[in-house]
This record gives C-alpha cells, structure tokens and sequence, in this order.
C-alpha cells in the first residue's frame, strides 16, 4: 500500500489545501509520514455530509454486520 497524503472523503482521495499535518507516534514522539495537506471547511462539510447520509442505512443494520464491517475496516 502506497500512502498518498491524501483526504479521504466519501469514496474520494482528495488532496488537501490547507496547512500541512504531520501525524506523531505517540509512544516514541517520531513524526511519521507522509505529510499531507489539511482540510478546508467545505472538505469537513462534505465529509460530514456523507457521513450523515450513511448513517440511515447503517443504524439498520445488526451488530453482526456492524462487527463484520468494522473488522473489514480494521484489516
């Protein structure tokens, strides 16, 4: 896998326009890569829009699928 630095909004790896972010391990301090550009306001809109949309269809959903779908995120 390949990292991009790349915003990843609905289905979309959008790239950034907003300050750069580094994100740092916590448990050594070490900036880790890539770095990539942030989010604008109208990114997080839409992002959160998505996300609103989704969540009809899954609060339908059983724990069962709940748990296959956040385990297939995870892997």
């Amino acid at each position: 896998m390949t990292l991009e630095g790349k915003l990843l909004i609905g289905q979309q790896a959008v790239a950034g326009s907003s300050a750069p972010i580094q994100a740092t391990d916590p448990s050594s301090n070490e900036r880790l890569e890539p770095v990539y550009a942030g989010g604008t306001a109208h990114d997080v809109d839409r992002a959160c829009e998505l996300a609103w949309a989704a969540f009809d269809t899954y609060r339908e959903t059983s724990l069962e699928e709940r748990a296959t779908f956040l385990e297939t995120i995870a892997a």
